[in-house]
């Protein structure tokens, strides 16, 4: 099935504690449902000091559910994700809001 969610997307979030924040996805895992969005879902960790790492309490971004995230469309509202395949035979997202073609 074709990535509704990508790389580079800006999404809102849906539900938890960073709930109605926005961000970029820097990264997605098709194979377990989730993504990892810039700023959003901060943990904090206790590392180890390694040769190439220091030491400490760092903070860094926890993977989200792709389920409790969506895009935001042209109004800067959520929208759900559709796919149109154009005349020329390549398939392209649009947002079901408003009909208008997703970027990427």
């Amino acid at each position: 099935m074709a990535a509704k969610i990508r790389k580079g997307d800006k999404v809102i979030v849906l539900s938890g504690r960073d709930k109605g924040r926005t961000g970029e996805v820097f990264e997605v895992r098709p194979d377990a449902d989730v993504a990892l969005v810039r700023g959003i879902n901060m943990i904090k960790r206790h590392q180890k000091q390694s040769q190439t790492q220091e030491g400490g309490i760092i903070s860094k971004e926890a993977p989200i559910h792709l389920s409790n995230i969506a895009i935001v469309g042209k109004d800067g509202k959520p929208t759900r994700v559709g796919f149109k395949v154009l005349a020329d035979g390549k398939k392209v997202r649009i947002a079901k809001s408003s009909g208008a073609e997703i970027d990427g």
